[in-house]
């Protein structure tokens, strides 16, 4: 009887935690836990960058992130700035594509 309890208690185990990692897993939709996590690093760097840039103020950009691909938004004085700040965003590591929606005023 213990080996049957025993049994039970294992695959009741196994249950809960394959469900907890399904839980974390992403789709096309949605993201995993790491891809949220690497996402939210890119969206700083890229906001480092921009900060370090002495042409353009973070405050007008807004920096957003999913699965890699970076979405810049905002408004700047010019077309320059505008796309220094694509070509900033694409020179951090694990960009994939870069849409730039920045609006210049």
């Amino acid at each position: 009887m213990k080996t049957v309890r025993d049994l039970a208690a294992v695959l009741l185990i196994v249950l809960v935690a394959g469900g907890a990692v399904v839980g974390c897993a992403g789709d096309s939709q949605t993201e995993s836990t790491g891809e949220y996590v690497d996402d939210a690093v890119i969206s700083n760097k890229v906001r480092a960058e921009i900060i370090g840039d002495e042409q353009l103020s973070i405050f007008d950009i807004d920096v957003e992130t999913f699965k890699g691909d970076v979405q810049l938004s905002g408004f700047v004085d010019s077309e320059e700035m505008k796309a220094r700040a694509g070509t900033l965003a694409r020179k951090v590591e694990g960009v994939n594509a870069v849409h730039n929606n920045i609006v210049v005023k």
